[in-house]
């Protein structure tokens, strides 16, 4: 992991924590939120405070996330909302504390310049060992204040004004005046400077957990279903009619299709989706390679394709499928027809444009493994788990090329690949005939 973490992939964007007040005020958060403190002088944090350092320190690494819900965190500057969020147990839970700063910037701004800001996403469930427990979380709560209480304090201060101002007699009132300039001297003019963050509350509608080998809960679908991972054993009773797992293809094929969450990349507007498709196809190669033993040291992309010509009657059944369907959008061929059983299938998809599109992409990577790029950018945690197994070569080859192809420019790929850059929205959706058939026609129940 040492290559990925020198070169930017692992880790990256962090904030780094060195000046002995900001480790000063974090170990007051970290005891107020968990009786725990560390004897680190500077470290690195993620946009929930969380420390890979500190966590190795104290051997928890879910010590700001206990049973891997309820999320705590400690905000000890707004930089922290471009950081990323490391051991998500929750595919919201990044989306949700980024809002948060952002909707309370200014006042953040004011708080942390004396204190660190500690909070939770808080949920009526704190315990998930059994999977239908879940189905329990429908709206996360977002609560924080200075570990002084400087939010709170302002809040009752501001009641006593309220009140000061509406008794005709709060002038003679000694204590209540006692009260509010000793709350006074902790939280300043909060008249003049309002110390309150927003209540914020975000519904948990359809989203992805890292519990039991990972679930992808889609109750607010059309036909709602939950995905789960492939080596999960049967779930129980859950209050959903459809669990699929990930290795039933047709399943999700029509699970896909039904709710009219994908399109084919051919048919999207506004991308070069051939080479969208050559660049697949390239992964796969490398793949292939890697199970032939090939080296890959410093292989370009003409290399590559050379591996291709060479070894074609190697390569798998998806790369096959990948190119018919580029002779066709090159009009050298004629329209492949894959079904959800072919191997190149779910290579052929991204996610429609609606407010799940995130979570889509998502499964889509875990579907397609081979896709290093789209693994990286929409399952990071699946593509470092996939990694640690690569050999040598092929961690060398997808190190270099991430840095080549991708931190170069991640918003410009990003949108090459997905498109759909508008605010995450329901938007409207104008059917058509590849919508209500599926992107190779009607799949087969």
């Amino acid at each position: 992991m040492k290559r990925l973490i020198q070169s930017g992939l692992m880790f990256g964007n962090l904030v780094h924590i060195d000046s002995p007040a900001l480790v000063e005020r974090y170990n007051r958060a970290l005891k107020h939120l968990t009786g725990k403190t560390t004897q680190l002088t500077d470290f690195y944090v993620d946009i929930s405070g969380y420390s890979p350092e500190v966590g190795h320190e104290l051997k928890d690494h879910l010590y700001l996330n206990q049973n891997g819900v309820n999320r705590q965190f400690i905000l000890l500057t707004i930089q922290q909302k471009t950081a990323p969020l490391l051991n998500a147990k929750f595919s919201t839970s990044r989306g949700i504390l980024r809002q948060f700063i952002e909707a309370n910037e200014a006042q953040l701004f004011a708080l942390t310049a004396r204190d660190a800001v500690a909070g939770e996403l808080v949920n009526s469930v704190y315990d998930v060992s059994d999977p239908v427990r879940l189905f329990d979380i429908h709206k996360i709560k977002v609560e924080a204040d200075t570990t002084g209480g400087t939010v709170r304090d302002a809040e009752k201060l501001g009641q006593m004004i309220d009140r000061f101002m509406a008794e005709d007699d709060a002038w003679y009132d000694d204590v209540l005046i006692g009260d509010m300039i000793g709350l006074a001297k902790k939280t300043g003019d909060v008249v003049r400077n309002p110390v309150r963050l927003k209540q914020m509350e975000f519904e948990q509608k359809n989203f992805w957990t890292s519990h039991f080998g990972g679930m992808y809960i889609f109750r607010e679908a059309d036909e709602p279903a939950v995905i789960m991972g492939g080596d999960w054993a049967a779930p129980g009773k859950l209050p959903i009619e459809y669990v699929i797992n990930t290795t039933d293809r047709n399943r999700i094929a029509i699970f896909f299709e039904v709710n009219g969450l994908v399109e084919p990349i051919v048919k999207a507007r506004g991308v070069d989706s051939a080479a969208i498709l050559r660049q697949k196809m390239d992964f796969i190669v490398v793949d292939a390679a890697q199970d032939a033993g090939l080296d890959l040291t410093g292989a370009t992309r003409r290399d590559i394709r050379n591996l291709a010509r060479r070894h074609g009657d190697r390569l798998p059944e998806a790369w096959h499928g990948l190119n018919q369907l580029v002779q066709w959008a090159e009009g050298a061929g004629p329209w492949p027809h894959l079904s959800s059983n072919h191997p190149a299938y779910f290579y052929t998809l991204r996610s429609a444009n609606h407010a799940d599109r995130d979570l889509v992409n998502m499964l889509l990577a875990e579907l397609c493994p081979m896709d290093i790029r789209q693994l990286f950018i929409c399952h990071k945690q699946l593509f470092y788990k996939l990694y640690k197994g690569w050999p040598h070569t092929k961690k060398t080859y997808v190190v270099d090329f991430l840095k080549r192809e991708y931190q170069v420019d991640k918003a410009g790929a990003r949108a090459a690949l997905f498109g759909h850059d508008a605010p995450m929205e329901e938007p409207a959706v104008t059917e058509d005939l590849v919508a209500r058939v599926g992107p190779w026609g009607a799949v087969r129940r």
